[in-house]
């Protein structure tokens, strides 16, 4: 069966850490984007607030195209 993916570039942010940035991102996009395949992180890293650090994650995930 022949198979047609689409990738787009996201950021997630958190107060926490990367990994939940990354999962924020994740969940976000599944809410419009359907058959989420693959996320690859390609960058990582820290805003500074006024002395709160935010973590950053850029990552390219893929999905599926429906018929």
């Amino acid at each position: 069966m022949e198979s047609v993916y689409k990738i787009v570039e996201i950021i997630g942010t958190s107060e926490k850490s990367w990994e939940e940035a990354a999962r924020v991102a994740v969940s976000t996009a599944s809410k419009t984007l359907r058959d989420l395949r693959v996320a690859e992180v390609q960058e990582m890293d820290l805003k500074i607030e006024g002395g709160n650090l935010i973590f950053r994650v850029k990552m390219n995930v893929s999905f599926k195209y429906q018929d």
